[in-house]
């Protein structure tokens, strides 16, 4: 996914500094271009050794080192970066950065940086909200630094209080968000569907249906990562919503709609690919239905399609919709394109091996009204990333 990125971590002399090797693991993995940075303080809490294993690079301190091939090294790699994350960042080197000072191979190598610089704050709650450290931080915000902003949890001391580093996990997110992909969604304004809906029997039972959301929260996720302004709306499910990503949790079709309704119009691309009830129980009990002889009878009622309502009116909006089926999918889906007016509907059979609910991969075909493209077994975000390729395709075909 980093395949050609080049990232140096400058990590100072915190105690949070444990977490950057599993940073640069992960990084590395992924195909990354690592380079740590760090200060003579921070080797008090993590060896140089440790950071050179993970990353096959030499790992940098004394800016007067004469134990590597001749460059300007600060320069050098300057040059290489395609970003910068500092973490832990002191308050003492952010400091140094706020007002120019450059007096170790860290600071000189991102004061002579023309990339992205994401900056850590990682200290005592007291210390981050100093005046000073606050002053400087806005300081570097004017000149383009972007902030990661600590957390709130036990400190080293024993406080409790903001200013821990964020999960590794998190940091690589924010690396993620920058380099991932080329930004050929920036400035679309993308609305994404996921997830069952549930409707209410009475207090205690609903119907439902077997979606975990994968898919939608995949789509999300990569148009998020392509730079897009995304809008989540998503039934429950137990993924964890994606970062960068406004998020708006639902239960119901009914809520569904109103959530999707709101936001609709200011859309550039829609994607409906939660599995939302057909059907809704026509009265909710107000109280536990109990158990008697003989059979249980439920009325049910039609839920609004919200698809076909945002056919109707779509105006510039590319609109995407999804169908699973179990038997006669392309004509199925064919048809239910053309009665709701969609630019493109993304078909999937839960018969086929590798497709449907729950799993990791799919395999789906894209109709649109002008052509249909099968794609092979891939995993869901290789997915997402193909039906976005065509939408984006659309889009501008239709401007």
């Amino acid at each position: 996914m980093l395949q050609g990125k080049t990232v140096l971590l400058g990590v100072t002399g915190g105690i949070a500094a444990y977490k950057m090797p599993n940073v640069a693991r992960m990084l590395k993995k992924m195909h990354c271009n690592v380079h740590v940075l760090m200060t003579q303080n921070a080797t008090n809490f993590i060896t140089a050794t440790t950071f050179e294993t993970l990353t096959g690079n030499k790992c940098l301190i004394d800016t007067f080192d004469r134990n590597f091939e001749f460059s300007v090294e600060h320069v050098a790699l300057a040059k290489q970066a395609d970003l910068v994350l500092l973490a832990p960042a002191t308050a003492n080197v952010i400091g140094k950065i706020a007002n120019g000072i450059a007096d170790d191979m860290l600071t000189t190598t991102v004061m002579a940086c023309t990339c992205k610089v994401l900056v850590a704050p990682a200290m005592n709650h007291n210390m981050y909200h100093n005046s000073i450290v606050q002053e400087n931080l806005e300081k570097l915000k004017r000149h383009g630094y972007e902030m990661i902003d600590p957390v709130c949890g036990m400190l080293a001391n024993g406080d409790t209080g903001d200013g821990k580093l964020p999960s590794e996990e998190t940091l690589v997110e924010y690396v993620l968000r920058e380099l991932a992909f080329e930004k050929d969604m920036q400035g679309l304004k993308v609305l994404v569907t996921a997830g069952p809906t549930q409707e209410a029997i009475d207090p205690v039972r609903f119907i439902s249906n077997h979606s975990t959301g994968k898919m939608g929260y995949a789509i999300a996720k990569n148009a998020m990562l392509r730079g897009a302004e995304v809008t989540l709306v998503t039934g429950r499910t137990a993924l964890e919503p994606p970062m960068f990503v406004k998020t708006v949790p639902v239960t119901s079709a009914k809520d569904m709609y109103q959530a999707v309704m709101e936001c609709a119009k200011e859309q550039d691309i829609i994607v409906k690919a939660a599995a939302v009830a057909d059907y809704t129980p026509a009265h909710t009990a107000d109280e536990k239905i109990k158990k008697s002889e003989g059979e249980l009878s439920l009325a049910l009622e039609k839920t609004t399609d919200i698809l076909a309502e945002l056919g109707k009116n779509k105006g510039n909006t590319v609109l995407c919709g999804f169908s699973m089926e179990t038997e006669h999918m392309l004509e199925n889906s064919r048809a239910k394109r053309k009665k709701k007016n969609l630019d493109m509907i993304a078909a999937n059979n839960l018969k086929q091996q590798g497709a449907g609910f729950a799993g990791d991969t799919n395999v789906l075909t894209l109709i649109t009204e002008d052509w249909e493209k099968e794609l092979a077994l891939m995993s869901k975000d290789e997915a997402a990333k193909c039906l976005l390729d065509e939408l984006l395709k659309i889009k501008k075909n239709k401007k």
